[in-house]
């Protein structure tokens, strides 16, 4: 139902948050809070996502094999699974400070909030782009125990990577949604504009990035990473150009995920060297 490894889409930001906060290497036992933190958290919300959405996802062929539809595990047990993760999320942050306690409401409403969105709007890309942006404002908090204008701009590029990304995934639900009723980008204005408008939130990304970079006045290694980063989201959308999905997972899945570890591993490498 979950599979831990697509954790790799948000851990590494929060990392790089992290190390950025502690000017190197963070405290052993504030980045073992944070990693578990994260996990957490977003197996709390794929395992309510797979929850709420078992009926929908029945109906799809796509998804029709997924755990609860297939049969493989019950509505109960994902409930139950959901409910764990968020009481370990919350136990986490109590025990990180204060503040990362009382702003566990908060999150834990965006990342359960975001599976009801796409029954009601067609901005469901940017509620997800908002509960993945939280993670580097977290780990920030976590290590700092204090907000900071620095990590909620890295969280705009996260949310923006992510918008971006998840709309060029709803491009292959295009006709579902529309049969269903549900809503998507994809859904209203169709492929190629979508693509367009991605390719447009992940060039906000690189922008919000170099900014970041500039305004640390990072190691070259970063400046390394990002130009790596950089090719790496021209190749993603060269792999769906002109509206051809054929090859959507590799670009989803796979490009995105060295995107985040490469970034993660740049800046993380800057922070310690800085």
């Amino acid at each position: 139902m979950i599979k831990i490894e697509h954790s790799v889409f948000a851990l590494p930001f929060a990392l790089a948050s992290a190390f950025l906060a502690a000017g190197g290497l963070p405290e052993w036992r504030i980045l073992g809070l944070v990693v578990i933190a994260m996990i957490a958290a977003r197996s709390a919300a794929m395992a309510f996502n797979r929850f709420l959405d078992s009926e929908i996802d029945g109906q799809n062929p796509r998804t029709a094999m997924r755990s609860i539809p297939a049969g493989r595990l019950s509505r109960s047990f994902a409930l139950g699974f959901t409910l764990v993760c968020l009481a370990l999320f919350v136990f986490i942050c109590a025990r990180l400070n204060p503040l990362a306690l009382v702003c566990s409401p908060l999150v834990i409403l965006v990342l359960l909030g975001y599976s009801a969105t796409k029954r009601f709007t067609r901005y469901s890309h940017f509620v997800l782009g908002l509960a993945l942006g939280l993670a580097p404002v977290g780990a920030w908090v976590a290590v700092t125990g204090q907000l900071h204008w620095d990590p909620v701009l890295l969280g705009l590029a996260v949310a923006g990577w992510t918008a971006g990304f998840d709309m060029i995934y709803a491009c292959q639900d295009i006709e579902f949604d529309r049969e269903v009723g549900l809503h998507s980008i994809p859904a209203r204005i169709g492929v190629k504009k979508t693509l367009l408008l991605s390719r447009s939130l992940h060039l906000a990304m690189i922008c919000l990035l170099v900014y970041l970079g500039l305004h640390w006045s990072f190691h070259p290694v970063y400046w390394v990473g990002m130009t790596i980063v950089g090719l790496c989201i021209i190749y993603e959308h060269y792999l769906v150009w002109d509206g051809d999905l054929s090859k959507v997972d590799m670009a989803f899945f796979t490009m995105n995920g060295a995107i985040s570890l490469i970034f993660g591993a740049a800046t993380m490498t800057a922070a310690v060297l800085a």
